[in-house]
């Protein structure tokens, strides 16, 4: 019987490198973005001071039909400038300051103090729940070694 033999070759035999199947030979593994990093988008925030002057460039491109050009250089949807629009309208600056996203928190002092209260006695309710343990096992060895605790009664 004769041995086998394999038609392939390795790798380095056949004249192919590495850099050769997976990519352009100068690049390098720093420049090439790692698969397993997923990008997460971040919620752009603007301040007063921009959303007015985009409001003033497309309020003075109204005229030309430049107000999409204007939105692109900017990277900006339409719906930005009916929002930005519709605050200056209804407050002009102190509706365009930017706001937290989300359900506003409505709490009074008397309710946080009330909280910090509940807080405080579960937590001493707890201490002395587990010192009343202590007390009774104290009182379990002292019976157990012949020395019987003074009863509560007695000042």
């Amino acid at each position: 019987m004769g041995t086998k033999k394999s038609s392939a070759r390795p790798a380095a035999e056949s004249g192919v490198t590495d850099s050769g199947r997976n990519g352009t030979e100068g690049e390098s593994e720093a420049t090439r973005p790692n698969p397993e990093v997923v990008a997460r988008a971040k919620r752009r925030t603007f301040t007063l001071e921009y959303k007015q002057k985009v409001l003033a460039q497309t309020d003075a491109a109204k005229g030309s039909g430049e107000i999409g050009a204007a939105l692109r250089r900017e990277g900006l949807y339409s719906s930005h400038l009916t929002k930005w629009r519709r605050e200056r309208k209804e407050g002009s600056l102190e509706g365009l300051t930017p706001r937290r996203r989300g359900p506003k928190v409505k709490t009074s002092p008397v309710t946080a103090e009330n909280q910090k209260l509940k807080r405080d006695n579960e937590r001493l309710a707890e201490h002395l729940r587990k010192a009343q343990i202590v007390i009774d096992v104290q009182k379990k060895v002292a019976m157990l070694l012949g020395n019987p605790f003074p009863a509560e009664d007695q000042p």
